[in-house]
C-alpha cells in the first residue's frame, strides 16, 4: 500500500472539471496502479471528507515532436471522486 499522498498526484483544474464541481465531483491526477478502493481511501485521509464513487479512465501519452526526433508523453490515470452531499474540498474553492 502507498502513502495517499503517492497516489493521490494532483488535481485537474480545466473548465469540464470546474462545471463537475457543481455536481460534487473533483478530479485528480493519480498514480497509474492505484485502484478505485486505494484512490477512495486516499481522498478521504488526505482531505477529510466523505466519497461516494469513484471514477476512473487511463489516459494516453501524446505525441511530441522536437525536430525530428519523435516520442510520447507518458501515460496517466485519471479519477473522478463523487462527495457525498454537503462535502467540500477547500483547496479547489479558491479557483
Amino acid at each position: 500500500m502507498q502513502h495517499p499522498h503517492d497516489l493521490v498526484r494532483r488535481p485537474i483544474i480545466s473548465e469540464k472539471s470546474m462545471k463537475q464541481m457543481a455536481e460534487n465531483k473533483y478530479s485528480f491526477q493519480v498514480a497509474i496502479n492505484a485502484t478505485k478502493p486505494e484512490i477512495r481511501k486516499a481522498v478521504e485521509e488526505v482531505f477529510k471528507v466523505k466519497v461516494i464513487d469513484v471514477n476512473t479512465a487511463r489516459v494516453s501519452g501524446k505525441e511530441k515532436r522536437v525536430g525530428v526526433h519523435r516520442g510520447f508523453t507518458a501515460d496517466w490515470k485519471k479519477a473522478i471522486v463523487t462527495l457525498a452531499e454537503g462535502q467540500r474540498i477547500e483547496f479547489f474553492e479558491g479557483m
